[in-house]
Parts: structure tokens; C-alpha cells; sequence
């Protein structure tokens, strides 16, 4: 499993599954849960190749990566809502898209592309928001160097809270941005020829999720102690990660249909907001949701 970022707690529900047995439940001897970073391979080149048999995305890049040939399908999403934010000072709150008018806002090299799609999904002109590239440490923001910061809402407001300052932040999901976020993707081939496995999988993550949102400390201290060990995570910011992406994984439609699941109207929300930003894609060319569907008839329980 290709994971599309540091082994931090986004992917909790993965060491829970692991650590609890699951994945051999469902039939594996094991799982290898491969690191992304900014200098790792793309995600989707790992799986479309098949270096990885499953991978974590999101819909601007696996929709990218079909577009340049890559035979690949998002079959679900753990995110419901983007986690992108724009985070302020508590003291100067950047409350909407309209506030960053005038102002400096960090954005990191890696996040440019989806800013870009932001301010045109709002109308605003690029020009009239001074974009100051950074890094991933918040520091110029507590500093006054720039107004707002472009991360997840999961990870820099937090890191910031353990160290005693107070910040807002308001969700790109609010404002004309309604990506869905850390969805599977797998090869074409694998859903034609090996459909079992793929259930396989998501099952397992599936109960891992579950015992995540019904206890968030549970992958903070897996991400702290074991997977992301070498990385120096904060166990007790990681459990305010995980309290917040909770939020973004159990939704009322998640609740009713399951985790994962991608309601009709939400896969047609995201192909708009593709199209905003250059990404000229079909949901069928981008979708797959047949396998996820199939687990939960066959298994209501998992709901």
C-alpha cells in the first residue's frame, strides 16, 4: 500500500488494521505501507506501474495521471471533505477566500497547483494575494511574515496549538472546493481480475477507520511509537490530528452508506470542481465505486 504521505497519523485506520490483525484476516501474510514524502515517487506512478498494489491519492492527481495514460481508478475516499485550509493567527483571522485579498499567504511548492484551482474556483485574481513560497514549518506565520499558511487542516494549526498559539482556519471545502481527499486508487487491471483482493483490502481498513473514530488516540500513539518513530511526531499532537481528520472521514453520508462510499452528488461536485481547474475528466474515466458498493451489500454490518 502506497501511502501519499509521511507515516504520520493520516493513516491511522492503516496501522490500526495492522497492528490488530485485520489485513491477516482478510487473508495477507502482511502489508507494506510505503512512505510518500516531497522527494517520493507520485503515488499513482507507483501503483500504475505496479509497484504498489493500492495507493493513497487524491482526485486532482489520479485524475492527472489518467489524463498522461495512467490506468488507474479512484474506488473510494477516507476524507469526505478536503482537508486543505487556510490557517491564520486567531488574533488577524483570515475567515474566507475574499480576507486573503491584499494579504500574504504561505503556500508550498507542492500545494501551488491546487491553490492556483482555489482562487479561480473563488474569482479571484492571483495578483491580488502576494503567494510567498515556503516550506512546511508554520514559523513565518506566528512571526507576522505572511498573514495566512496553506496546509491541511489536520496538521500546522495543530502543530501550533501544542506550542501555545491560538489560530483559526477555514476550509477550502467551504469555499467552492469540494474534493474529496486520501482516496484509493488501483489499477484498471486489478479491478477486472482481482476484485477479492481489493475487498480484501478495503475491509480491512474499513474496521481499522472504525476503531480509529470510536477511540483517535489509538493511531496518534501507533504513528508516534512505531511507523512514524523516526520521524519525532508529538504523540499529543498527533491525537489532535487524528480528532480532526475524524471529522473529515465520518460525515452523514458516511454514516448512512459507510466509510469510503462517495455519494452521486459529491462524485459530480468534484468532476465541477476538476473541470475549474484544467482537469477536463469524466467520472467514469476517474471513478470506479462498484467494489465499495459490493462490500457493503454483501456486508451491511461493516456500515
Amino acid at each position: 500500500m502506497r501511502l501519499s504521505w509521511i507515516k504520520n497519523v493520516e493513516f491511522a485506520g492503516a496501522y490500526i488494521a495492522d497492528q490488530r490483525g485485520y489485513y491477516r484476516e482478510a487473508g495477507f501474510s502482511k502489508v507494506n505501507l510505503m512512505a510518500g514524502g516531497p522527494s517520493a515517487t507520485p503515488q499513482d506512478t507507483d501503483v500504475a506501474t505496479g509497484k504498489a498494489f493500492i495507493g493513497i491519492s487524491a482526485p486532482d492527481i489520479t485524475g492527472n495521471a489518467i489524463l498522461n495514460g495512467a490506468p488507474i481508478r479512484i474506488i473510494g475516499a477516507q476524507y469526505q471533505k478536503n482537508p486543505f485550509a487556510i490557517v491564520s493567527m486567531a488574533d488577524r483571522p483570515l475567515t474566507g477566500p475574499e480576507d486573503m485579498i491584499g494579504k500574504k499567504i504561505g503556500v508550498q511548492a507542492t500545494n501551488e497547483s491546487v491553490w492556483s484551482s482555489f482562487l479561480k474556483a473563488n474569482s479571484i485574481d492571483p495578483s491580488s494575494v502576494e503567494k510567498v513560497p515556503v516550506e512546511f514549518d508554520p514559523l513565518p506565520l506566528t512571526t507576522g511574515t505572511v498573514d495566512g499558511w496553506f496546509s491541511f487542516v489536520t496538521n500546522e494549526p495543530n502543530l501550533l496549538r501544542v506550542k501555545g498559539f491560538e489560530v483559526t482556519s477555514f476550509l477550502l471545502a467551504d469555499h467552492n472546493y469540494p474534493l474529496v481527499s486520501e482516496t484509493y486508487m488501483v489499477r484498471t487491471e486489478s479491478i477486472e481480475k482481482e476484485r477479492d483482493k481489493i475487498k480484501a483490502v478495503l475491509s480491512a481498513d474499513i474496521r481499522g477507520w472504525k476503531d480509529s473514530l470510536a477511540d483517535p488516540t489509538l493511531g496518534a500513539h501507533l504513528a508516534a511509537t512505531v511507523y512514524g518513530k523516526d520521524l519525532g511526531l508529538d504523540e499529543d499532537e498527533q491525537v489532535l490530528e487524528s480528532k480532526d481528520q475524524n471529522k473529515l472521514v465520518l460525515t452523514d453520508d458516511t454514516k448512512a452508506n459507510g466509510l469510503f462510499t462517495i455519494t452521486d452528488e459529491l462524485v459530480e461536485e468534484n468532476i465541477r470542481t476538476l473541470g475549474i481547474a484544467g482537469v477536463a475528466i469524466t467520472a467514469e474515466e476517474l471513478f470506479d465505486l462498484s467494489i465499495i458498493k459490493e462490500i457493503y451489500a454483501a456486508k451491511p454490518d461493516l456500515i
